[in-house]
């Protein structure tokens, strides 16, 4: 959570049916299977495992975006020269280290250099903080000219001692994905990788995705690079293996086959059609396969389908075919399998325009299990090494390190890194910069996909370029925005209220800084967006004119780099009416004294056509570019992010209140008519999801009833 953000705003950074394969016949009850009907659909995140569901506003685009935004190359802090450094700041600098050097230990720590606000600007460790420290504190050093700002901004110097050298390097990566030192390289976008799951808690184990602490009983396989890469996966499995999706629940309350035993990704274990030890099998092959056994597997298909064949059940052989159809679908989607390398992560770095890219790869079990792009943010002075060494360290403070690591440079403090790994995995961490074989082959592959990823980012950020500097000069503003805010707010007939922000920048929309709002102001008459504007935009900036504790400014300091707090382009939803509402609420904040930022409104054209919006802005005419205006289709596309960010977080609110309330929020619906909805359809969301033909075959639900409940649940919000 943005730590300038009020504590309300509530981030929500919170299909294929194709047919796949039967179990094997003769572990199945045979039978006529029935036609699908409503309470025969999985629940919706069970039946397209690899569409994401629109009520999660950002985290679906979020979390598959394999490459994160491009970082900003570092820029001068006020009081910092961005020329040759002052001769009275250096010694002055000089004077600060040399009073620290003085109390420093000569045992291994952390050192931290603070400027005259007490921002931290640079976080190191040593093996001996004196000898360290007193290398800056020399006058006439030869040092690079980042050391020499650095020092010349420097007016305090904070020690941490420790037991090792070892805890003094996890402790420096630590602090450094903490307080993001501008001087340091910097991690970003670092998140927690998903695992495939196969539950150990039910005599019919599950296959899931799973993020986060590994508490439940089961096997864990991973990590994968995205999301996308376990779904697609588990998909694949389903076909081949068709074990089981759905949560213990909805298993336990099924009387008859899902839709995904329909379309044969399911074995249908929870209504016995297939047996206990037919079932065991199954989940025992789809171990194996994660295991690295795919091979054996693979073998046993193959001899399986031989038998049927050779026995003339050459519908039980078509099926076993298809298995294995499935399961070379999987191996080809992973792409390069090595031969050689049973379990690693390789590392591969490339550098251009003073940018520079991480590209990961992850190995288990002698399958590759997906690749991620890196761009950490970095001063053009460092070079591919030092990158790498600090990127390392950052990368393995949360995450669970591999018995190998394989990299592209070698860097110095290898085998340091090394021990550190391997007393926090428990376990030996071998770190190696290969020179021949498969693993160089691996690491050329690595630094192939390096290359293309940074430039394909360098391309897109020199078109957002484009686009801001023609929002510039088509709006007449002073310089092309660097962040630009879109607000937009949505309901029902004035429920669940809830207002948006979302921001974008010169590298495309920043989802980790989109806040939603709940509506929380009392006597607000329902429907007026004119107040539920005022009191989101009165939430946002608030914070942001309140003066900052020290902790705080510490904290808005660290928190995504230079990337400004401040927006330059405020765009709302709306007509003049709403730009002037807007413009009232800023002049009674006083933000005209102290950073107004520009404003703009979209109205749309008549009737909601796309590419006949008009704008307005303040004191002047309004705008109406031509429809295939490119800085038109850029206002559009901010435009429509808000809408779609706002109506998801309307909606996940909606269902929150509908599973608290139940049916009894919907009008003339008693608790008669709830039991016989329930017991019909089994679930909420099985009501949720019924048609208005299914909801009127209920005893007691009238046709006018049924058309009540169907608009309730489906009824637009504005």
């Amino acid at each position: 959570m943005d730590s300038d953000l009020d504590s309300d705003f509530d981030s929500d950074l919170d299909s294929d049916a194709t047919d796949g394969a039967k179990p094997d016949q003769r572990k199945t009850r045979r039978g006529s299977e029935p036609a699908p009907g409503p309470a025969d659909l999985p629940p919706p995140e069970l039946a397209l495992p690899d569409a994401a569901e629109d009520t999660d506003p950002a985290a679906s685009s979020a979390e598959d975006d394999d490459e994160a935004r491009l970082p900003e190359p570092a820029e001068e802090t006020p009081g910092e020269t961005t020329g040759p450094v002052g001769e009275s700041r250096l010694a002055a600098g000089h004077a600060a280290i040399e009073r620290a050097v003085r109390l420093a230990p000569t045992s291994p720590g952390v050192y931290r250099m603070l400027n005259a606000v007490s921002d931290v600007l640079y976080v190191g460790k040593a093996k001996n903080v004196r000898k360290r420290l007193t290398s800056y504190a020399r006058a006439n050093a030869p040092l690079p000219a980042r050391i020499l700002r650095m020092i010349a901004a420097t007016v305090a110097v904070e020690i941490i001692s420790t037991a090792t050298e070892t805890e003094a390097l996890l402790l420096e990566a630590n602090l450094i994905k903490q307080l993001r030192p501008r001087f340091n390289v910097q991690l970003r976008d670092d998140k927690s990788f998903p695992y495939i799951l196969i539950t150990g808690d039910h005599w019919a184990p599950q296959i899931l995705k799973h993020r986060g602490a590994q508490s439940r009983p089961g096997r864990y396989f991973g990590p994968f690079a995205s999301a996308g890469a376990v779904n697609r996966t588990i998909t694949a499995l389903q076909r081949a293996f068709l074990v089981r999706s759905c949560t213990d629940a909805f298993f336990e309350s099924r009387t008859r086959p899902c839709l995904l035993y329909q379309i044969r990704r399911c074995s249908g274990p929870c209504t016995g059609e297939i047996d206990f030890p037919g079932y065991t099998e199954l989940v025992r092959e789809a171990t194996d396969f994660l295991s690295g056994r795919s091979r054996s597997v693979k073998q046993e298909l193959a001899h399986e389908m031989e038998t049927a064949s050779t026995e003339l059940e050459f519908e039980t052989a078509a099926l076993y075919r298809d298995r294995l159809a499935a399961l070379s679908a999987i191996q080809s989607q992973q792409g390069i399998n090595p031969r050689t390398v049973e379990e690693a992560d390789l590392f591969a770095i490339h550098q251009e325009g003073g940018y520079s890219c991480v590209e990961v790869f992850f190995f288990r079990t002698g399958q590759n299990w997906g690749n991620r792009a890196y761009f950490p943010r970095a001063e053009k002075s460092f070079t591919p090494e030092e990158v790498l060494a600090s990127f390392l360290g950052q990368f393995y403070d949360d995450k669970p390190p591999p018995r190998l690591i394989l990299l592209s440079h070698r860097i110095e403090e290898s085998e340091l890194l090394a021990d550190a790994l391997s007393v926090k995995a428990g376990f030996k961490v071998e770190i190696s910069t290969p020179q021949r074989g498969e693993k160089k082959e691996l690491i050329g592959h690595a630094l192939t996909n390096a290359r293309e990823a940074l430039g394909r980012k360098l391309a897109d950020t020199a078109t957002q370029s484009r686009l801001l500097d023609g929002m510039a000069a088509t709006l007449g503003l002073p310089h092309p925005p660097k962040r630009i805010e879109v607000y937009d707010n949505s309901h029902i007939q004035g429920t669940n209220a809830v207002g948006a922000m979302i921001v974008a920048g010169p590298d495309g929309f920043i989802k980790n800084q989109y806040r939603k709002f709940n509506i929380k102001s009392e006597g607000l008459t329902p429907g007026d967006d004119y107040a539920m504007m005022r009191e989101v935009l009165q939430r946002r900036f608030r914070r942001l004119l309140a003066p900052a504790s020290e902790d705080g400014a510490a904290k808005r300091k660290a928190d995504d780099d230079s990337f400004p707090q401040w927006p330059d382009l405020v765009i709302i939803d709306g007509g003049r009416g709403q730009l002037n509402t807007v413009r009232e609420i800023f002049e009674e904040m006083g933000l005209s004294q102290v950073s107004l930022p520009s404003l703009l409104a979209v109205a749309k054209g008549p009737d909601r056509d796309a590419g006949r919006e008009t704008l307005f802005m303040p004191d002047r005419e309004a705008i109406k570019l031509e429809p295939r205006d490119p800085v038109l289709y850029f206002i559009q596309r901010l435009r429509d992010e808000a809408h779609r960010f706002v109506i998801g977080s309307h909606r996940k609110l909606r269902k929150k209140d509908l599973r608290e309330a139940g049916l009894q929020e919907i009008p003339g619906i008693g608790p008669s008519r709830k039991r016989a909805l329930l017991h019909h359809f089994g679930t909420l969301k099985e009501v949720e999801r019924a048609s208005i033909a299914d909801l009127g075959k209920v005893p007691g639900v009238s046709a006018e009833s049924a058309r009540k409940i169907f608009e309730f649940f489906h009824a637009r919000p504005d």
